[in-house]
């Protein structure tokens, strides 16, 4: 499981210069896959030198560039991996974001009604810094979907709701933060309403810039990037696939429409990456307002390929290079993304499959 490919300075995303080095399988069998294969989150560590997947079932594979050669390869050293410490007993639902502090010695974890802090030495015990659990669960109304400390300021953390609204907190105002320091929410076009509004509304994910400047959060059908000084509406908004707006009712049906996308940003926090549905994902450049949709596939998987934009058409005659809306595989899907913290080089998890791909070399 080794494949090389140089890595390239670090530019600006271009529309035809992404190639394809590498392409893993993380099946356990090469005869078939199941649940327990699908990839779950992929991440580069601060440095970019290591790469980290895990999967349903509860596997992580890490990845490690060689310093002599440029490459990446699975570490030659297997060791079962055992527990250093477990941190037990605080949530009572499915955690859905766990986030180091800058600090270094403090975390959270946060499920869908409530965040914790947790001291990194200390197991047993841990703060309860959001609770939005009501009374009567009869009266609940929203639950939390993502949370992430800022990348610089330790007191400061964000989280995000089922209702599309985020809440940005400072530990230093109360250490029970029931009341945000700032309020993110943009107004709904009240000509627009329907009865998927509030579920394409709910935000999947969010992330702080690098810089700290900026935060950005992906719903259902498009990011969008938030100056921190200003709550009243988003600075930038890039649709994903606007085409499945028509598409909504049978997305509905089949339960897609509840996917967690996730998004992240490059290292210069100039471009942001996202994913969708046929194995496509979705590139934006910050300063351009260029955008790219790549596919992840098997079929352009030679080493060096220059992978082509790919098109989707909602009706009308469909040009040679463009695929219908009403083609598209919704079975596959890019959730988990991921991009090196200094170079043009990323990560795209496709179910059971890892793709690396980077910027072609000049």
């Amino acid at each position: 499981m080794t494949f090389s490919g140089a890595f390239p300075k670090l530019k600006v995303p271009s529309t035809k210069t992404w190639r394809k080095p590498a392409y893993i399988s993380m099946r356990r069998s090469e005869d078939d896959w199941d649940r327990a294969d699908i990839i779950s989150t992929v991440e580069f560590n601060f440095s970019g030198d290591l790469l980290a997947t895990g999967d349903k079932g509860g596997r992580v594979v890490i990845f490690q560039r060689e310093q002599e050669v440029p490459i990446l390869k699975p570490m030659d050293l297997m060791v079962e991996a055992s527990p250093r410490r477990i941190f037990a007993n605080a949530h009572t639902y499915h955690i859905n974001s766990i986030s180091v502090n800058s600090d270094h010695e403090t975390y959270l974890s946060a499920d869908d009604l409530r965040i914790n802090l947790w001291n990194l030495e200390i197991t047993d015990r841990s703060f309860n810094i959001v609770d939005i659990k009501p009374a009567n669960m009869e009266e609940l109304t929203e639950v939390i979907t993502a949370a992430e400390f800022h990348p610089h300021q330790c007191n400061v953390f964000v989280y995000s709701s089922s209702k599309g609204t985020i809440r940005l907190c400072d530990m230093r105002d109360s250490a029970l933060c029931d009341r945000h320091s700032k309020f993110f929410e943009e107004p709904e076009d009240p000509s627009s309403r329907s009865f998927f509004s509030e579920i394409i509304s709910s935000i999947s994910d969010v992330k702080f810039s690098h810089s700290g400047r900026y935060m950005m959060t992906r719903d259902y059908l498009s990011v969008k990037v938030w100056d921190l000084n200003m709550e009243s509406r988003p600075v930038e908004t890039y649709q994903v696939h606007e085409y499945l707006r028509s598409k909504l009712c049978s997305l509905y049906e089949n339960d897609c429409i509840f996917d967690k996308f996730e998004c992240c940003w490059n290292g210069p926090d100039s471009a942001i990456m996202t994913g969708s549905y046929n194995n496509f994902f979705r590139m934006f450049d910050r300063s351009t307002r260029r955008d790219i949709t790549l596919e992840a596939s098997r079929e352009s998987s030679k080493p060096r390929a220059i992978l082509k934009p790919r098109k989707v058409c909602t009706g009308g005659k469909r040009k040679k290079d463009e695929i219908s809306v009403d083609s598209l595989d919704f079975n596959k899907k890019i959730l988990h993304t991921a991009w090196h913290p200094k170079e043009n080089i990323i990560a795209v998890a496709a179910t059971n499959n890892l793709y690396i791909f980077q910027d072609k070399v000049n």
